[in-house]
């Protein structure tokens, strides 16, 4: 004892000590600014406060309206601490720590406050209450250190060696398994015996009495016991305490010691790269905990499971899978009671929004005997977590009444908990249609499966089969009567519980209710009529279903007349717009012939015209919609279109630079160059579709296109060539890139929407049209898609650092793409994709309403809107209208002006059959007027024959 009062007093002349050189060091800090402070700096501190004191105020008001908003709570506490406020700082964190598991760092912050304030004697249990509440959240190392230390203070009191100890004990039992920082808390509790052992021991010279020597004895026991104990877990630096060991002890390590030692020296160096892995990886971690996780349960040691289970945790507090897994794994294999209740409190305190943990919360409770008051209220809290589905209150509604229902002795006629039942059954009907209803204009049970469950309890269970058929009339009022199943679950309820009557009854209301499966309908109807019913019953029933199925097909021929004739009026709407645009294209051609006086300007005009016809908007490829899936998606609308063009219109080259001719130079000199050189680069047995790509959106100011491009595109693979397209004024914004092989191809879509001179580059597959018809353009996604939010209302500086640094805390994050146009600015539109739908939900309950940069975000789950019928490909218009230009006009496009310029007089007609000066002529476009134009060119005549036509006329 006398040693434990030696002990005692060194440990409170140390405390005593240290917080005397705290109050010295604060009172200096004070002394230094008060010296420091000017009368300036008091009106900047006394706006800083009032500046504090609303944004608490602002804070509190929405943390009123919204007690689930995490940040809301965090800054608050910020704020409080900086004020130095201790009542409100004390206050807001006890309401944040009811609602949610609070952090280590925030832990610790409250832990040494309330130490520091901390001087009575009295006021040390509520400290250790405190720490109790800490230890409890996460299985922290550093939490459970500070525990310890703390302890030590009180070791004065009654009680207080014990205390101290137990503490260790159990701090050792928490993460004394912990590989990276387990050896702390070994190396204190050591620490700690030690100190007592040298309190112990007596003087030199001195021979000890036996009670002394027992306690020496004693004293040297534990420390030898410490030192076994953690020889013989796999620990980082095992080697320096098995040193350690052999130079502190007299006797030598013992072989059984060496033994254990070298398998845990085994175990370590196994599990030592995931460590590594661990210590070298960027926070979360989650897919390196969990391939770590993986190999400790195939290990099978349940306590090293445990340990990383919850370190992974500790890191991942916001991951519903890791929880899901954790408390499943404590459910199927450990079963320990406290731990697993614990584990599941714990679960959804972190992550409310699941059901799933709420529901095996539940079934958890119920497993361990939990009593029905306790169940009750998680349930309650349950339904107060705020799940982000109308389906979600659907199934935590139904694990509730499944409990409720395995509560109920069926063999008593009337009892308090069969009444309990049906009153949460009309309590869950009623919840279902006023609060779910309200807030997700659904009820999210569109079946009724929980009036269904109910009608077979009363009718199983109750034998009360008039209360199940009030259910299912109740059922058929809400829009299911059109449904071939919910009729024919109603006959087998009927079937099983009721009686034929009811039976026919049933089934002859289906056949006159149903509509999407009628035919299914009758023949039960008349398959129940072949068993049970008699003549009358069975020509009944006959006559009923033939008429029945003839009002049905009457109804489906007259709906497919009426989509027919709406598509066929679709399609003449269509021509008459095609035979407008045509009627106006031709007037302004005849127009513009007309003012065409000078011959030096008939190529400039012919410039014009071909760059309005084939203009920027035109030559682009299908802009993208919002909700497509991933980068690698098909686009082929561009490779359709231009695919001919290349080898007619466009040559592979910028045409050469126009030279300054005389007025009087023939149109036919001017475009022979052109036209030869096309001819010459142009080669289509050596293109390659399926080892090429088809590149769009790029600046039309891009200098030197087939160099640039092929820089961009040799890491993927060996470029054979580099196929830009020109028209009349330069490059035209694509290209065609092709590669010696196949597996270049996929690297290259990799490259879709990089930036290149600002803009984002689209890389599509080649393909051509022409010969692959049934290759679909690219897919737009119209399901929902649970793994990706849609982020509206960005600020247009936001770039993907700031998204990424603003939604990294709610999961793991697997893409981000900022919507733009196709300049590559941008809209002020995000996607982010997590790698779990439980993540992408945690965002849209954090970051919905966020404010960036003075924007409000909109955060919603990414659910795109089904194509309208503008946005799809339009089949039914001429082929005229859908051809590329040198398929209508020949090689050299369209002319002009389509207006004759030969005299009346002169003018011979041709058939189709006569041949054009630079080949066959093409077929008749079916020009404007009698007079606009001539498909065909006439054959040349000599100044002689043109003589003699002048004479004859």
């Amino acid at each position: 004892m006398a040693a434990t009062g030696n002990a005692e007093e060194m440990q409170l002349q140390e405390m005593e000590e240290e917080a005397g050189m705290e109050r010295e060091m604060d009172s200096d800090e004070e002394e230094g600014m008060g010296i420091e402070n000017s009368d300036d700096e008091e009106d900047d501190s006394s706006e800083d406060d009032k500046e504090n004191e609303a944004e608490i105020q602002r804070l509190e008001e929405q943390l009123s309206i919204n007690a689930f908003d995490y940040n809301c709570h965090v800054d608050l506490i910020k704020l409080l601490r900086q004020e130095g406020e201790l009542p409100p700082l004390r206050k807001a964190r006890q309401k944040m720590s009811e609602l949610f598991p609070l952090t280590e760092e925030i832990w610790l912050d409250w832990l040494k406050d309330e130490i520091r304030l901390t001087e009575e004697e009295q006021n040390r249990e509520k400290v250790y209450e405190l720490f109790e509440m800490a230890v409890k959240d996460y299985i922290c190392p550093e939490i459970w250190l500070e525990y310890a230390q703390y302890s030590i203070g009180g070791m004065g009191l009654p009680g207080g060696m014990e205390k101290v100890r137990s503490i260790f004990e159990r701090a050792l039992t928490a993460v004394g398994l912990h590989m990276t920082k387990g050896a702390t808390l070994w190396e204190a509790y050591r620490e700690f015996e030690n100190v007592i052992l040298a309190t112990v021991q007596p003087p030199p010279g001195i021979v000890p009495t036996c009670e002394q020597q027992e306690l020496l004895n004693a004293q040297l026991e534990r420390i030898h016991t410490l030192f076994r104990r953690q020889l013989a877990i796999p620990l980082m630096d095992m080697e320096g305490t098995y040193a350690e060991y052999e130079e502190w002890s007299d006797q030598g390590v013992s072989d059984t010691v060496s033994q254990k030692y070298k398998r845990a020296l085994q175990q370590m160096e196994k599990s030592k790269p995931y460590e590594e892995t661990l210590m070298a990886a960027e926070p979360p971690k989650l897919a390196e905990y969990q391939t770590y996780i993986d190999y400790e349960q195939k290990e099978g040691d349940p306590a090293r499971i445990q340990i990383i289970f919850e370190r992974a945790l500790a890191e991942n507090c916001l991951v519903p899978d890791m929880w899901a897994k954790y408390t499943k794994y404590l459910d199927r294999q450990l079963k320990i009671k406290d731990l697993v209740l614990s584990s599941h409190d714990r679960a959804v305190r972190n992550c409310p929004w699941t059901m799933g943990l709420w529901k095996n919360y539940l079934l958890a409770l119920e497993r361990h005997g939990a009593d029905h008051h306790t169940i009750s209220d998680v349930f309650e809290k349950a339904l107060n977590a705020g799940f982000i589905q109308a389906t979600d209150y659907v199934n935590i509604w139904e694990a509730y009444l499944d409990y409720l229902r395995r509560r109920v002795d069926f063999s008593k006629e009337s009892s308090r908990e069969l009444e309990e039942l049906r009153a949460a059954f009309t309590r869950s009907l009623d919840y279902m249609k006023q609060d779910v209803e309200e807030r997700f204009s659904e009820s999210g049970d569109p079946s009724c499966t929980i009036m269904q469950v109910w009608a077979k309890i009363e009718a199983l269970h109750c034998k009360n089969i008039q209360k199940a058929r009030e259910l299912w009339d109740s059922i058929m009022t809400k829009g299911n009567a059109k449904f071939a199943n919910m009729w024919l679950e109603y006959y087998n309820l009927e079937r099983s519980y009721g009686d034929a009557l009811h039976c026919r009854k049933a089934l002859h209301r289906a056949v006159q209710c149903t509509s999407d499966y009628p035919e299914h309908v009758c023949e039960v109807l008349l398959t129940f009529e072949r068993v049970e019913g008699s003549l009358e019953d069975w020509d009944a029933a006959v006559q009923k279903t033939e008429t029945r199925l003839n009002r049905v097909n009457e109804q489906r021929a007259k709906s497919l007349s009426q989509v027919a004739e709406k598509e066929a009026h679709l399609v003449r709407q269509e021509e008459q717009k095609t035979e407008q645009r045509r009627r106006a294209k031709a007037d302004k051609n005849q127009k513009k012939g007309q003012k065409g006086s000078r011959p030096g300007e008939k190529r400039k005009a012919e410039d014009e015209d071909n760059e309005n016809e084939w203009g920027e908007e035109s030559e682009q490829p299908p802009k993208r919609h919002r909700g497509e899936g991933n980068q690698g998606s098909f686009r082929g609308g561009g490779a359709e279109e231009y695919m001919e063009t290349e080898s007619g219109l466009f040559g592979r080259r910028a045409p050469p630079c126009r030279r300054q001719e005389a007025p009087g130079a023939k149109r036919g000199q001017q475009m022979a160059p052109t036209t030869v050189r096309k001819t010459q680069e142009d080669n289509p047995e050596q293109r390659k579709d399926d080892c090429s790509v088809f590149i769009s959106n790029l600046a039309f100011s891009m200098e030197d296109p087939e160099k640039r491009l092929k820089e961009l595109f040799e890491p993927c693979g060996p470029v054979q060539s580099v196929r830009p397209v020109y028209a009349a004024k330069g490059f035209r914004g694509y290209c065609y890139v092709q590669f010696e092989g196949k597996t270049s191809v996929p690297e290259a879509l990799k490259m879709d929407r990089r930036e290149v001179d600002g803009r984002p580059m689209f890389v599509s597959p080649c393909v051509d049209k022409n010969k692959n018809p049934d290759f679909k353009v690219f897919k737009y996604n119209t399901n929902l898609e649970k793994h990706k939010i849609f982020i509206s209302g960005l600020p247009f500086s936001c770039t993907k650092e700031q998204l990424e640094e603003l939604c990294k805390d709610q999961g793991t994050i697997k893409d981000i793409r900022l919507v733009t146009n196709r300049s590559g600015k941008p809209k002020g539109l995000a996607y982010v994709e997590f790698e779990h739908e439980a993540q992408a939900s945690q965002a849209v309950l954090k970051l919905d309403g966020t404010v960036l940069q003075e924007h409000t975000l909109s955060v919603a789950i990414s659910n795109p809107p089904r194509r309208n019928a503008a946005d799809k490909p339009d089949f039914s218009r001429p082929m005229g209208a859908m051809m590329p230009r040198a398929m209508v006009y020949g090689s050299r496009g369209k002319g002009r002006t389509q207006l004759s310029l030969i005299p009346r007089s002169l003018h011979r007609q041709t058939g189709s059959e006569s041949k054009a000066e630079n080949g066959t002529a093409p077929k008749p476009t079916g020009g404007a007027s009698g007079d606009a134009g001539f498909e065909a060119q006439a054959k040349p005549m000599s100044n002689s024959d043109f003589a003699k036509m002048l004479l004859r006329k």
